[in-house]
């Protein structure tokens, strides 16, 4: 009762079934909720592809800007080619269901596996960014990050546990604080440079660029698609959208991939025209924001709306994971628990799932977005190429109206995609991304694994035998045991009710104390009335082992298929209090549970 309580005080009432198509969401929502983890990749993006460039020289961020239109025409690309894909699928499902339906079961697999590790980086790095940001302003917050970013993840979870409709409302208005933010920064920034109170560090385009490994210029530009992470949210929530759900869901991604595109520009413009270079302990939008506004009041309010945009990027993953998630193990390649839906209409378990893989590798590498990027971007291009290859044959097999235009858009898409991958995998491996190409295989096997469990099962359960006609005259009683500790009311009720049920009740005592246990013959031998108590030698002080013993040791002898083990316990007036007492009989209960031939029933008296 408490428990329950304390959940509606958290989550909110439960909400019935008929209530689902209340939770779908309107465009100006959907944007803030699925596009928040695309928007929010401009406030890294270009600092990433700095980095790479500086590695070299100061002189190579020249090339900063051509790496930005290369990472804006394959935004161009990869928005069209998902166009196409909330055409053929406005159920949702994104690449997973895409590659499966057209590519076969382990491709799907590998796409699912992808975007789950994307997803879940996605909160670790968002989160991890935000705190960052807000470090750079305020240093006693990065001392602390790792804590206050877990502290952020477990907020995020608990408004996301009240519903897709309701955490809409509460993430809406900092996305739009950071579009007329960013916008706002920009539009001084350009007119600064127009009107010449700022004079330029470097031209927009160099006549000539300084030479610079071609590996390092591939490295710098695998950095920067990182600002494309996200997109194919829109096209994995197209449920979510109110309806006409699939064009809703097409013209949120136009606006998405708009937005993004002109910021990732602007940003990466005037972070080059301004000269910013990165620096430890400031991010590359703090030095911007300070550069534009100077330190006053539009630079902090800057630096919160990136902070609050980072923080809630993760709730984009909120949306996606605990979906696909949920079709996974519909198909049963993860824990059917996972399909479940939730007292307030949202896949509960699939939530917290995710909240826990995010705080494992937030706490893993120290709330450091720089050393959790690498792993970033490998799985998400993975997935847009499995997407895309998965259209093309779909456009084969259907042959929809306007179907080779459909199909040289996602072969292009396919192709692009797949050559980004390559290059993001080779120039980051070593950074980390090893870990994703060891891992996404890894995932895809335990998919296979789970499958192969749930059909033994099925197939066991399915037998002929469980189609065999009860025999109402077999009345067998079973020899029961009943193990106790000591004699309290509780074992009194569990040792009359052994009786009811059997001829052959078999009481037993593990002797880890001398004293304790003669003390426990002479009260057992008055209350008893002749029933006979078995003593259990426990050399070592054991009380697990010597009872599990005793238990087979009756089952052999009985010679019987089954026996019924009957444990008391009492139950305190509050659940806190229990922590106070010996676990000994959960414990037991739990043993027993992996016995086969045990049926094991619980005699509580509540206090």
């Amino acid at each position: 009762m408490f428990f329950a309580k304390l959940k509606h005080f958290f989550i909110g009432d439960p909400l019935t079934l008929d209530k689902l198509e209340e939770e779908q969401i309107p465009k100006w929502k959907a944007l803030a909720v699925l596009s928040s983890d695309a928007l929010s990749s401009v406030a890294y993006a270009t600092e990433e592809v700095l980095i790479a460039l500086l590695t070299l020289s100061a002189a190579a961020m020249a090339w900063s800007m051509p790496m930005a239109l290369g990472v804006a025409v394959l935004l161009l690309i990869i928005t069209l080619s998902y166009q196409q894909t909330i055409s053929a699928y406005p159920h949702g499902g994104g690449a997973y269901t895409v590659a499966k339906e057209n590519l076969g079961e382990t491709a799907g697999l590998i796409a699912g596996a992808a975007l789950l590790i994307d997803y879940i980086l996605t909160v670790s790095v968002s989160v991890s960014a935000g705190v960052e940001n807000i470090g750079s302003a305020f240093p006693l917050i990065a001392e602390h990050k790792v804590i206050i970013g877990v502290l952020i993840v477990l907020l995020i979870m608990s408004l996301n546990l009240r519903g897709i409709r309701e955490s809409s409302n509460i993430f809406a208005y900092p996305t739009y604080f950071f579009i007329f933010s960013i916008i706002l920064m920009i539009a001084v920034g350009t007119y600064k440079i127009l009107s010449g109170s700022v004079l330029p560090h470097s031209p927009i385009l160099h006549e000539s660029y300084p030479e610079v490994p071609m590996f390092l210029l591939l490295r710098a530009f695998a950095s920067g698609c990182s600002a494309l992470t996200g997109i194919e949210a829109i096209s994995n929530g197209v449920p979510i959208f109110k309806k006409p759900s699939q064009t809703n869901a097409k013209i949120t991604m136009i606006w998405m991939s708009a937005i993004l595109g002109f910021f990732f520009l602007g940003i990466s413009l005037l972070a080059h025209v301004y000269g910013i270079i990165p620096e430890n302990g400031q991010t590359v939008m703090s030095l911007l924001s300070r550069s534009v506004f100077g330190k006053n009041i539009l630079y902090y309010a800057t630096q919160v709306a990136v902070a609050l945009i980072l923080l809630l990027a993760a709730n984009t993953s909120y949306a996606d994971f605990p979906r696909l998630s949920s079709l996974l193990a519909k198909d049963r390649f993860l824990p059917r628990q996972l399909s479940s839906i939730g007292d307030r209409l949202v896949f509960s378990n699939g939530i917290i799932g995710l909240t826990l893989s995010a705080i494992l590798l937030i706490i893993l590498f120290k709330g450091s977005t720089h050393l959790l990027i690498p792993l970033y971007a490998v799985g998400v291009f993975l997935s847009f190429t499995l997407s895309q290859a998965g259209m093309i044959v779909h456009h084969q097999k259907i042959k929809e109206p306007h179907w080779r235009k459909g199909l040289v858009i996602n072969a292009i898409g396919a192709v692009t995609t797949f050559i980004v991958l390559i290059v993001i995998t080779i120039t980051k491996f070593i950074h980390g991304a090893w870990i994703i190409v060891f891992l996404i295989p890894s995932l895809v096997f335990f998919f296979k694994q789970i499958k192969r469990h749930y059909l033994g099962v099925g197939h066991q359960l399915a037998r002929d035998s469980y189609h065999q006609n009860i025999d109402l005259n077999n009345k067998k009683k079973y020899t029961t045991i009943v193990p106790i500790s000591g004699i309290h009311p509780g074992v009194v009720m569990a040792v009359q009710y052994a009786l009811t049920i059997s001829d052959d009740v078999r009481v037993c005592y593990v002797d880890v104390d001398k004293d304790a246990t003669e003390k426990m013959l002479k009260v057992w031998e008055k209350w008893s009335q002749g029933l006979p108590l078995n003593v259990l030698n426990s050399p070592y002080r054991s009380v697990l082992g010597p009872l599990l013993d005793y238990i087979d040791q009756v089952h052999v002898e009985s010679g019987k298929d089954l026996v019924s083990v009957v444990v008391p316990e009492f139950i305190t007036r509050h659940w806190y209090h229990q922590f106070l007492h010996n676990q000994m009989t959960l414990v037991l209960r739990t043993a027993l549970r992996l016995k086969s031939g045990k049926v094991v029933t619980s005699i509580r008296y509540h206090l």
